[in-house]
């Protein structure tokens, strides 16, 4: 989210700064300009407390991402349909053009003694329950609007998430579901949270750019050489 703007237009505050030398940007690693809480975004229907969004000046809200994080009583995901539906259509009625992300985690608990039917996302032949297809099918129907007069009720990027809660690999990601051909699959979501911000706040408003355009780090930035960002693929260039 620190290629959008800078950190502390985003809510909550991650741990960084930026230093300018000679029209260079810097991203330096700093925990003590990290940030905690939501953001409140007014919705069309109510008032609604957004885990992460991205503010731009005189504009308002250009992305948002809701996290939500599901332990067992997979029956109970029908819920989480209707309020995902609920929350992305509040708030789109108000700002048509924000980029609107959902990101779903669940426990992948493999059934076996001591774990209810209805507890259970990882049968025990390895396949996924089917609650959990199920839920996935729903929510790949949710995703993928791109022009900001598509459906409201459907969402910039969704994606879905099984995290394994034992050893080995406790608190790592199940490699398997969603398949990586799926439209929820973690690889795609930030790409398409972005494609939709580049289309609506930067191509389609030239004239807004020097307040939209995303930022590019310098190379030599000390935040990208911190091996806690080996897997993440920044803008670097000159500015």
């Amino acid at each position: 989210m620190a290629a959008f703007a800078r950190p502390l237009t985003i809510t909550p505050h991650p741990p960084f700064r930026i230093i300018e030398r000679g029209g260079r940007k810097l991203l330096e690693y700093h925990p003590d300009s990290a940030g905690s809480g939501e953001r409140t975004v007014l919705g069309g229907l109510k008032t609604k407390a957004v885990d992460v969004v991205v503010t731009k000046p005189t504009i308002g809200p250009v992305i948002a991402v809701s996290m939500k994080g599901t332990l067992g009583a997979f029956r109970n995901l029908t819920n989480r349909m209707e309020e995902a539906i609920g929350d992305c259509t509040n708030l789109h009625i108000t700002y048509p053009a924000l980029v609107y992300g959902f990101f779903q985690v669940l426990r992948a608990t493999r059934a076996g003694p001591g774990v209810e039917p209805n507890d259970a996302c990882v049968l025990p032949n390895g396949s996924i329950g089917e609650a959990i297809v199920r839920y996935h099918d729903v929510l790949g129907r949710l995703e993928g609007r791109l022009d900001l007069r598509d459906d409201t009720t459907k969402y910039e990027a969704v994606s879905l998430v099984l995290v394994k809660p034992d050893q080995p690999g406790r608190g790592t990601a199940l490699p398997n579901f969603p398949p990586a051909t799926s439209p929820l699959s973690l690889s795609g979501f930030f790409a398409k949270l972005c494609r939709a911000y580049d289309l609506r706040f930067v191509y389609a408003a030239p004239k807004l750019e020097p307040v939209t355009s995303r930022w590019v780090w310098d190379e030599s930035s000390p935040a990208l050489s911190d091996p806690r960002a080996k897997d993440y693929t920044p803008s670097v260039g000159e500015a």
